[in-house]
């Protein structure tokens, strides 16, 4: 019998946090601090919505590209917060979270041999989703030294006649790191001069804890239209199952991506669209008050890093941690691996992001400060052992 499996499925390498959030499902009192999810429920008024949503029977399908009342927020949204100005009904759409929204992205735009350019250490959808569209995946390995900051230079260093599109991902995840408004000044001209593309994955937009707002490179001289912004509600608004995301990009390439979002997928769960629209609408004190808690646990990590003596650039943006663990002579998934089995603490080795990523380990701050205080504790233990 022939071989019934694609020779590219068959070739991309399964998600490396799975390996850890399997081991700690079947290991009782483990503490995981691996999962880049919110501990908080989503708002109660949000959920209400949906609830009220199902009781008034709207359990029918949407527009293909989303429920015209979400996308007029999402649109009232975006001009509100990081002064981007789109039309709802042609440069909006809604997707089954943010993470199907890249990958019609990246199908709409690339071509098969095109490059994708993909700094990383990065969230680990994006190199499968360029091998599925027949492109090219092209690493640009970011440096701790740098902040985890994509820099001109190392953009211009990687491009070629080939390059098609840029991933921007930014707050990142697992590093934390941030782009500043004259980062993205620098990387905007390069793109505009080489004629490059970019899906900027921005789901980490309202974490910020930079003295400065979230800058979007769709704000950028020249770059709107020729970028697509991917946001959603899993973070921000402690939505995760709900799967809900969204992108805004140009007509041209929207229509597209809302092409291959119609055979695949139809459309996004109605309940949860009604329930984002409330989120929008009456969500930023929740937000707000949610993204003081995070920084309160980011303070509180760093503070024990450092009086750990372990090295910690401080990060400025989603929930996550990037620290070094070079100094204790093993590898990431020893290092993952070891602190799982003597303490029952478990984190992400770092190449699970990459192989940039050797050397570190992410650790969610998505938990209460109590958790957290008790991980800490058991990693000190650790530590002091080796």
């Amino acid at each position: 019998m022939r071989n019934p499996l694609s020779n590219v499925v068959q070739e991309m390498k399964p998600s490396g946090i799975r390996k850890f959030f399997d081991i700690v499902s079947e290991m009782k009192d483990a503490i995981s601090l691996g999962v880049g999810e919110p501990d908080f429920e989503t708002p109660w008024h949000v959920r209400e919505e949906g609830i009220y949503s199902l009781e008034k029977g709207r359990t029918f399908y949407t527009s293909n590209s989303g429920l015209k009342e979400l996308k007029i927020e999402i649109a009232k949204y975006l001009a509100r917060r990081f002064e981007l100005k789109y039309d709802y009904s042609r440069e909006v759409m809604v997707t089954v979270g943010g993470s199907e929204a890249i990958d019609l992205a990246i199908r709409a735009m690339v071509n098969p041999g095109e490059e994708v350019l993909i700094p990383m250490p990065s969230y680990v959808s994006y190199l499968p989703c360029v091998q599925l569209a027949y492109g090219v995946p092209v690493v640009i390995n970011l440096k701790a030294e740098n902040e985890f900051r994509l820099t001109k230079e190392e953009l211009l260093e990687h491009i070629t006649d080939k390059t098609k599109l840029l991933i921007l991902p930014f707050p990142n995840n697992p590093t934390g790191a941030i782009l500043r408004r004259e980062d993205l000044e620098e990387i905007a001209k390069v793109c505009v001069e080489k004629d490059i593309f970019v899906v900027s994955d921005e789901i980490y937009a309202e974490l910020t804890y930079y003295k400065e707002r979230h800058v979007s490179i769709a704000e950028m001289p020249g770059m709107r239209e020729r970028t697509v912004l991917i946001n959603g509600f899993s973070k921000a608004y402690a939505m995760t199952g709900w799967r809900l995301g969204y992108a805004c990009a140009p007509e041209q390439i929207l229509s597209q991506m809302v092409k291959i979002h119609q055979f695949a997928i139809m459309c996004a769960p109605t309940t949860s669209q009604y329930a984002a629209v409330d989120a929008l609408k009456n969500g930023d004190d929740d937000v707000r008050n949610m993204t003081q808690s995070y920084n309160q646990r980011r303070r509180f990590l760093l503070n024990e890093f450092k009086d750990m003596g372990i090295d910690c650039f401080e990060p400025y943006g989603a929930f996550y941690v990037f620290p070094s663990i070079k100094k204790f002579g093993m590898t990431s998934d020893e290092f993952a691996t070891k602190l799982l089995e003597a303490e029952k603490v478990a984190v992400v080795p770092g190449t699970a992001f990459g192989q940039c990523g050797e050397g570190f380990v992410r650790i969610s701050y998505a938990y209460s400060i109590e958790r957290l205080k008790l991980a800490m504790s058991k990693l000190r233990h650790f530590i002091s052992n080796l």
